[in-house]
């Protein structure tokens, strides 16, 4: 044993932390230094430096900030003006966050549309962001078509190839816009604290919520990982994330382009092909989810599992059961794991390489920081409060819910809210261990070590984690519900055997015959691939509370398991594009990892 390895942990954590700390110091909720003004800092440093590189088409920062002016005045001569909100619908693209970028320059700001959504939840995101046009590719126009009947009247549509009925041409437009740097005065008098973008993530409530990102909050996700990775001009990000989300699109990318760096931009991610792919992009630096890391591990070796050029990553959600092996196979050193949400106040970064921790707070900078584990109800789904009325913190190892103290004063702990404010209210916990203040309610549970590290344990409530993304049940319900027979559906999520989160299941009370084939047409064009459920429990009893609400607890333990469960059991089956009846030798393929979800 290296008598001192302690010490070597602590000075990296150390160092790590104060190497951020400094990159952070210049935000300023107050000021009227925004993102924009920095990506042009870093555009007039690294001109003629790579800053994109999609297939085989590359552009410098001079090109990425050409492109971002013609965007910018686009957009007045459309008609856009600060304050105003554009929809991108789009999958990642070289374009993608020079568009949000060119549109910040002119105080617009830009919803980032779920590339996944269709019908009623892509409209819902639209209207909810008060979106004044939508710029859609494509290849989603069958999506949006089909959105369109859910709002109240149709909105603007550019296409960016212009080569779709009833879409204006966006390319045609940028290439008579002008691609000189519009003046600053356009954007004067926007502080930090004002909105930047605006993105989406699934709440409790059933729907996808507008979650306001303000210049503070995008500039703190694109600095807070340049120490802890290393990172610098000579690095590339590898960025097979989708860029509508603050892990891929503001941490991963910032990382990169706040260090001189280069993206990597990335359509999709392939198990097969990633390593290949990161070798010959040239790949230093990864962002990842915990999922695509196991998907990685259960490839078969090859090669080019060690010819590549990672040697770190940033990212969220890593087991502790794939880490090591992660690592010990593909040879990356910095494994950057991180906890934190789009719309949240609390943060923590693994700063020294404790496999499966999120982060740690030792005592001698817990005033830094704004979380609390506190003791939580699992009946009611609230805080548990002593006689006085207040909250109590867990114990060392005991799971308890995780919540960050509001203060509008530090742009660390600040909480911009939802663009909803009956979701806003319901985020915040008042009153919490002193009359008066206010803690924002992060939704899950975590445990903390001797050491002061801290570990995820589970999510709280009626969201589940599946594929990457968040799933509301209250939304797949929903669209469950309104299938013809369907009386009740009662949705969960249940764990997989050798996959990471929960799958989605449903337990659904008919009045007819089922058909498994006319269910999944019915689902896919309204739900996201991650959000339809892989298992159907039907059942003859709703099983709800006095206030009619559903328990899950039962049906959570059951899962699928045929020995538990004595109603008919259906799974997703995806080649017949139907749910079929679940056998014992399919269940067992299943626990096997045989059948891939």
């Amino acid at each position: 044993m290296n008598p001192f390895a302690g010490l070597t942990q602590e000075f990296r954590y150390l160092s790590s932390m104060l190497g951020t700390v400094k990159k952070l110091a210049h935000i300023d909720p107050a000021s009227e230094f925004l993102v924009s003004d920095e990506l042009e800092q870093m555009v007039d440093a690294n001109r003629d430096r790579l800053a994109f590189l999609a297939g085989d088409t590359a552009w410098t920062y001079g090109e990425f900030d050409a492109y971002a002016n013609r965007v910018a005045n686009w957009a007045i001569a459309a008609g856009l003006v600060p304050g105003d909100t554009l929809a991108l619908f789009a999958r990642n693209r070289l374009e993608y966050v020079a568009i949000w970028f060119g549109l910040s320059k002119v105080g617009v700001m830009a919803a980032l549309v779920n590339d996944q959504l269709s019908g009623k939840g892509l409209a819902h995101c639209l209207q909810v962001a008060d979106s004044k046009l939508v710029l859609c590719e494509p290849e989603l126009f069958p999506a949006m078509a089909a959105a369109e009947a859910y709002l109240p009247k149709p909105l603007p549509l550019w296409s960016f190839d212009g080569q779709l009925e009833g879409c204006r041409d966006f390319a045609a437009a940028l290439a008579s816009a002008s691609d000189q740097r519009p003046d600053r005065s356009l954007r004067a008098g926007i502080k930090a604290r004002e909105t930047l973008l605006k993105m989406f993530t699934s709440g409790t409530t059933g729907m996808p919520k507008s979650v306001l990102v303000s210049h503070v909050r995008a500039q703190r996700y694109m600095h807070s990982f340049g120490a802890a990775t290393g990172a610098n001009s000579n690095d590339r990000m590898m960025m097979v994330l989708p860029m509508y989300h603050a892990t891929g699109g503001l941490c991963g990318v910032g990382t990169a382009l706040m260090s001189g760096g280069a993206v990597i931009v990335e359509t999709g991610f392939s198990a097969r092909n990633f390593w290949q792919r990161a070798t010959d992009q040239g790949a230093t630096l990864f962002t990842y989810v915990g999922e695509i890391c196991r998907f990685l591990v259960n490839t078969k070796p090859g090669p080019a599992d060690r010819t590549h050029k990672i040697r770190a990553m940033l990212g969220n959600g890593l087991r502790p059961e794939v880490w090591t092996e992660f690592q010990e196979r593909f040879g990356v050193k910095t494994i950057a794991e991180f906890y934190g949400s789009t719309e949240g106040n609390v943060g923590l970064m693994n700063a020294d390489g404790q496999v499966g921790a999120m982060g740690r707070i030792p005592w001698f900078v817990k005033k830094a920081f704004n979380l609390e584990l506190v003791t939580h109800d699992f009946e009611t789904g609230d805080v548990l409060r002593d006689t006085n009325g207040l909250c109590t913190n867990v114990e060392t190892g005991e799971a308890g819910e995780a919540i960050g103290r509001i203060d509008p004063d530090d742009p660390r702990f600040l909480f911009e809210g939802y663009g909803n404010a009956k979701d806003t209210k319901q985020k915040i916990l008042h009153d919490v261990f002193v009359p008066g203040d206010r803690y924002f309610r992060t939704g899950d549970l975590m445990r903390r070590d001797k050491k002061a590290y801290y570990y995820f344990v589970d999510r709280i409530g009626d969201t589940f984690r599946w594929m990457a993304q968040n799933v509301a049940t209250g939304e797949v319900a929903a669209v469950l519900g309104s299938f013809p027979g369907v009386q009740t559906a009662n949705v969960y999520g249940v764990e997989v055997p050798n996959c990471d989160g929960r799958a989605g299941m449903a337990a659904l009370a008919l009045d007819r015959p089922f058909d498994g084939k006319a269910l999944y047409r019915w689902l896919e064009p309204q739900l996201p691939v991650y959000a339809r459920p892989l298992f159907l429990r039907l059942v003859t009893d709703t099983n709800t509370t006095g206030t009619f609400k559903f328990k899950k607890t039962e049906l959570v333990a059951d899962g699928f398991a045929l020995s538990k469960v004595p109603d008919p059991l259906f799974v997703l089956d995806k080649i017949q594009n139907a749910y079929v009846r679940l056998t014992q030798k399919l269940e067992q393929e299943i626990i096997a990892g045989s059948v891939r979800f």
